[in-house]
């Protein structure tokens, strides 16, 4: 069955390959990027089901200027595909304050806003499905990731909670959790470095910001198929509330809940027991 698909981030890299597979696949597409004639590039140039929209999801009226347009010329959105990122690499001490504010304003506060935008066209409904694309540093930090990390765990955080909010409404939720795919997430574009500088961390800096730039083109994933992928999970009639792409992936959010459970346990000879004693 054909949809009607809201993405943001089409201009390049994996927003680009889902807005093609899902062009292929039947669907009509909402390509929203900054530059929309890009976007447009980027997808052959005008077509029936396609609609190319200007949008900075860091613009709350901007968003809402997209989803009028896409409901005027669609009709409806059936799903929203939160997309849109950027990647602020660097050790905690060396990010400025406002590269922090700017990674949590693009990777959390954007998909906010478009899904704010979003949501009263699929309450009306009493149906859709929102997709947000966070990463498997959503689920475990890793070293030089502190900002993307913590924008992206608040990603997660929000997503888990947001399906409360709206199942009732027929809305449903899902996360995606990819690992390392070839999209252009490290490309000069889409990553920034830290702005700051500390004796105690410039070798180490050095040596990790030469090994992510030397990452980029060479990771295992295939965007195509992760694209394909997310088609697929589009198209169930119950899509999964967390989808974990890439074998490094799947294998890292195992190793993860393991970890989890392990500490759990460990902790209950100090931390049940807790509870007001009620009997006194």
């Amino acid at each position: 069955m054909s949809k009607v698909i809201f993405l943001t981030g089409a201009g390049r890299g994996l927003g680009t390959d889902i807005a093609r597979r899902a062009l292929k696949a039947g669907h009509r597409v909402v390509a929203t990027g900054r530059n929309p004639q890009r976007v447009l590039e980027a997808l052959g140039g005008e077509h029936d089901s396609l609609l190319a929209v200007a949008l900075d999801i860091t613009e709350p009226a901007a968003a809402r200027a997209a989803v009028e347009a896409a409901t005027a010329r669609f009709g409806r959105i059936d799903v929203l595909v939160n997309n849109a990122a950027m990647f602020q690499a660097g050790y905690f001490e060396e990010i400025s304050d406002a590269q922090m504010r700017a990674q949590i304003e693009t990777n959390l506060f954007g998909p906010m806003n478009v899904t704010r935008a979003v949501l009263p066209v699929m309450r009306a409904q009493r149906s859709g499905h929102v997709m947000a694309v966070s990463s498997i540093a959503g689920l475990v930090g890793q070293e030089f990731c502190v900002a993307y990390a913590a924008s992206k765990f608040g990603l997660e955080g929000w997503m888990e909670s947001l399906r409360h909010d709206v199942e009732p409404f027929g809305i449903n939720t899902t996360i995606v959790e990819p690992g390392f795919f070839r999209t252009e997430l490290l490309v000069d574009a889409s990553t920034s470095w830290a702005e700051l500088s500390l004796d105690d961390y410039a070798e180490r800096t050095a040596e990790t910001k030469k090994m992510w730039q030397s990452m980029n083109g060479r990771q295992d994933g295939d965007p195509v198929k992760l694209a394909d992928a997310l088609i697929e999970v589009i198209g169930l009639d119950q899509p999964p509330r967390r989808f974990v792409a890439g074998d490094d992936a799947i294998l890292t959010a195992e190793a993860k809940g393991k970890e989890i459970t392990a500490e759990a346990t460990a902790s209950r000879a100090l931390g049940s027991g807790l509870s007001h004693d009620e009997t006194a």
